[in-house]
């Protein structure tokens, strides 16, 4: 069941970051999820350092790191997956 939230999570995550991010991205689908479900991982990687992981009630701030690490990784795999599909359709 763990697998099954932690795709949920990166796909709203991802999605959000795709929203919140200006212009067209071109990642994928599949992308936007791994790359969300990654964000999800290191925002609360963050939030353990910070030491606002385990708070009375809602996260709000493991929630907010969560996706500021999204849309930073979906920005930088955007760029990415564009740097590399625009050199294989020059080739």
């Amino acid at each position: 069941m763990g697998w099954l939230w932690a795709i949920i999570v990166g796909l709203v995550l991802g999605l959000l970051a795709k929203a919140i991010i200006p212009g067209k991205q071109h990642v994928p689908l599949w992308l936007t999820v791994i790359l969300g479900m990654i964000g999800a991982i290191a925002g609360n990687a963050i939030a353990r350092a910070a030491g606002v992981d385990a708070t009375a009630g809602i996260d709000w701030w493991r929630h907010v790191f969560q996706l500021v690490m999204a849309i930073i990784l979906v920005g930088l795999g955007d760029r990415a997956w564009t740097a590399v599909r625009g050199s294989r359709r020059r080739a």
